[in-house]
């Protein structure tokens, strides 16, 4: 399990000595993201992606849940009223429409949530249009005080900005 670490760092200078210093304690590029002013040249960096910025997972959650729900009320509803030629209800439908349902609000749901950016990020966009650039690592949990003790001692000019518990699997 990972643990996804925030930092807001002055400039594109610290960034980079910030990368090389995660590359040496072995954290892979591909678990380094940032987030900086739109235009800025982020050339050699791993800028982060629309699962980090953007409320996707979360809505894509959401709409599976609300979906599918929906889609099981109206499966169950359908069956009872128009039941099948013997005058039992067709149980089979609410499955189906439950699973339909479900992918449906999924696919919506995402689609919004790419569009919204993420809540938390807003509370960083003063500073990221100032010219900072905003790091977010994702660490092994047991390695957390190690990283976060490395970048303390070697970069004093960067801020921690606080930890997210869990991160999703795939992002």
């Amino acid at each position: 399990m990972r643990r996804r670490l925030y930092w807001m760092l002055p400039d594109l200078i610290s960034t980079r000595r910030v990368v090389d210093d995660m590359l040496l304690a072995r954290i892979e590029e591909r678990h380094l993201h940032f987030v900086a002013l739109e235009g800025t040249d982020m050339s050699g960096l791993h800028p982060a992606n629309v699962f980090q910025t953007s409320d996707l997972v979360r809505a894509a959650e959401s709409g599976l849940i609300i979906g599918g729900a929906t889609g099981a009320a109206c499966g169950a509803l359908l069956a009872i009223v128009f039941p099948g030629d013997f005058g039992a209800p067709q149980w089979g439908l609410m499955g189906v429409l439950a699973i339909a349902g479900g992918l449906f609000g999924a696919w919506v749901s995402s689609m919004i949530g790419a569009s919204a950016p993420i809540q938390w990020l807003k509370r960083f966009q003063p500073r990221i249009e100032q010219g900072q650039v905003l790091l977010i690592v994702d660490v092994p949990r047991r390695r957390v005080p190690e990283i976060e003790a490395l970048l303390h001692s070697k970069h004093p000019e960067a801020t921690t900005e606080g930890m997210e518990p869990n991160i999703p699997a795939f992002p």
